[in-house]
């Protein structure tokens, strides 16, 4: 009789046991599942930034353009310099898959040497827009589903940030871009290419020392350095840049603004007056994680107001990791456009590798 009453509830705490683990597969299921198209998308955009550098420094032809007979001719006829043609993209190709590699190591949990507990004050500096420290964002946004045929596009950017300490109450902070380009076929008469953007630079005068509120503001100034047509204004444009933020607790919120006039260029080229709004919000976890949303909204106030606004809505998740002792800020985040105009993309992914350069004490 005891044997009994005892094997009863033993048999229920099997059946419980059965179903907590089929629960729990079922969680690390749907979590690997999330986990892998994730990672189809990051794949998809760095083979977009390799395919776009391959472009941009080695001529490479595009997959939707055939090589001209004449070329290939004039190639077979120089075999030295197939050779070392083929040596530097050797080598090329080598350095852009160590990048890679360090990339999917980094988001997807490869082991890298580990240090001793970030402090939160670091990962609010790489969230902070004019910080008061060296840093070097290299940014990677894909854009699928682009121009007529529905193509990707890619834009790699550099956006070093420098600050200069003008006296002990003011410092003065750089911020460059440095824009790659590529773009697919916009329509009937205008192709895809590939290419150096306008370059922009902005002056942040900000008070060395930090109230509640942190802010920053001075002109910008875009340089018609763009290699392609399409892929700039060919004008010179300048205005005001403003940024505002508070740091309270875990969380890290403000906003960046400006906006842009053409004063010199071309006359038969479209006059420049666009604006550019980046509100921000962070809110940092344990293990040096955090939550973030930067949405880049744009408006074109040159054209008509059905084709004037770009309003992406999202967010993603970051991370401070270490290259040695380098410290990097790298995050990835997705958006859907609300409001855009024809032929643009309905979402996009942004993913960014913040190398970091704070002060040694």
């Amino acid at each position: 009789m005891h044997q009994v009453e005892a094997v009863i509830p033993l048999t229920g705490l099997r059946k419980v046991a059965r179903h907590e683990a089929e629960r729990t597969f079922g969680y690390e299921h749907a979590l690997m599942s999330a986990s892998a198209f994730v990672r189809d998308l990051v794949l998809r955009a760095v083979y977009g930034a390799v395919l776009m550098t391959q472009t941009v420094l080695f001529g490479a032809v595009l997959p939707t353009q055939a090589q001209e007979p004449s070329e290939i001719a004039e190639q077979a006829q120089n075999p030295i310099a197939n050779r070392v043609s083929g040596f530097v993209r050797l080598l090329a190709f080598r350095a852009i898959y160590a990048v890679l590699l360090m990339t999917l190591t980094v988001l997807f949990g490869a082991v890298l040497p580990t240090q001793a507990q970030e402090s939160s004050e670091i990962a609010k500096q790489a969230q902070n827009p004019i910080a008061n420290l060296i840093s070097v964002p290299l940014e990677n946004d894909f854009n699928p589903q682009t121009g007529i045929d529905k193509d990707d596009s890619y834009v790699l950017e550099m956006k070093p940030v420098i600050p200069f300490h003008l006296s002990s109450g003011w410092v003065l902070i750089t911020r460059t871009i440095i824009p790659v380009v590529q773009v697919p076929d916009l329509s009937s008469r205008v192709e895809g290419t590939a290419g150096l953007g306008d370059v922009q630079e902005s002056f942040f005068l900000s008070p060395a020392k930090a109230g509640p509120v942190i802010w920053g503001a001075g002109p910008v100034i875009s340089v018609p350095t763009a290699t392609k047509d399409i892929l700039g204004t060919k004008k010179l444009s300048v205005g005001p840049t403003v940024v505002v933020l508070r740091i309270q607790g875990h969380w890290l919120f403000g906003t960046l603004a400006q906006n842009l006039w053409s004063v010199e260029g071309p006359s038969a080229r479209p006059d420049v007056n666009q604006m550019l709004l980046q509100p921000f919000v962070n809110y940092n976890l344990a293990h040096k994680w955090y939550l973030t949303s930067s949405p880049i909204i744009t408006a074109n106030w040159e054209v008509r107001p059905d084709e004037r606004w770009v309003v992406p809505v999202g967010g993603g998740v970051g991370k401070i990791v270490h290259f040695g002792r380098q410290p990097v800020n790298v995050y990835t985040q997705f958006f859907r456009n609300v409001e855009r105009p024809d032929g643009t993309t309905h979402w996009s992914a942004r993913f960014q590798m913040q190398f970091l350069f704070p002060k040694k004490r």
